[in-house]
């Protein structure tokens, strides 16, 4: 990875990860931890997340991991004082963790549905809220970066994580002005298709579709996420906050990825009165 910053911009500095042993949530670690943050990362599989942290701490990074499901609020709030007593403080928040599949609204069920929004939007609100009542606010300083998705058309084949991030896309906002009294900045990521170990859960040719409709021809990687992240994070930043953040390669201005049957009902318009 090419590095952007300046070293030491998160010297002393304490970054909380969800979702951090994969994916997005490793590369962000890997580069914030690069930069001098002292990283901690959680997940629901111990297995990578035991794997991250040995490879964190192979290039120099002082990293804590420990499993969390971040559904269950009493294991939030454990795994957040976990990180207190190991590290004393946390100064960055990134939501990454979540989960969803790919599945026409029709045929998704209700558990299903709350299932995606407990993961996706819940647990993001009680993570965000158990570290700022336990960190951030106390030390009237924090930053919080939430991993969100490209939204801004809806997000048809997959409802579930559409409505839970547009959620969490409001909390952003709500939290930026609450707790700006705080020195709290709060900012959100919406990745677009990134090829990451997530992606091979999807279809190949939903991946294909969705490379030829992105006008740059192309799917992102979880670095160039990751270097979206880190600003956000970092001090370069402090006059952002509110604002949610399109990385998509200009998926959400063009393109469209859900094709729409030939066999729409095409309704009659309705007769008007005195003409034939």
């Amino acid at each position: 990875m090419h590095q952007l910053y300046a070293d030491g911009l998160f010297s002393n500095e304490v970054a909380l990860i969800t979702g951090g042993g994969t994916g997005i949530g490793l590369a962000a670690a890997t580069e914030m931890g690069g930069l001098g943050a002292k990283v901690a990362i959680c997940g629901r599989r111990p297995e990578p997340l035991r794997q991250a942290v040995a490879a964190l701490e192979s290039k120099g990074i002082e990293a804590f991991g420990a499993p969390c499901d971040i559904r269950e609020a009493d294991a939030i709030s454990d795994y957040v004082d976990s990180v207190l007593d190991r590290f004393g403080r946390i100064d960055v928040l990134i939501n990454n963790a979540g989960g969803q599949f790919p599945t026409t609204a029709e045929s998704l069920s209700p558990k299903g549905f709350a299932a995606v929004v407990r993961n996706n939007l819940i647990g993001t609100w009680t993570m965000t809220h158990a570290v700022a009542n336990k960190a951030m606010i106390p030390q009237k300083r924090g930053r919080i970066v939430n991993v969100i998705a490209q939204i801004i058309r809806g997000f048809p084949g997959m409802v579930h994580t559409g409505a839970a991030r547009a959620g969490v896309d409001n909390m952003t906002k709500t939290l930026a002005v609450e707790w700006a009294v705080h020195g709290i900045r709060a900012n959100a990521v919406a990745p677009g298709v990134i090829v990451t170990s997530g992606t091979k859960q999807y279809p190949p040719e939903l991946l294909d579709t969705a490379e030829k409709a992105n006008p740059l021809h192309r799917l992102g990687t979880a670095e160039e996420v990751s270097h979206l992240i880190t600003y956000l994070a970092s001090r370069y930043a402090d006059f952002v906050t509110g604002q949610t953040f399109y990385i998509d390669g200009g998926a959400s201005i063009w393109g469209d990825q859900w094709l729409i049957p030939d066999d729409v009902p095409k309704y009659p318009p309705y007769p008007v009165p005195g003409r034939g």
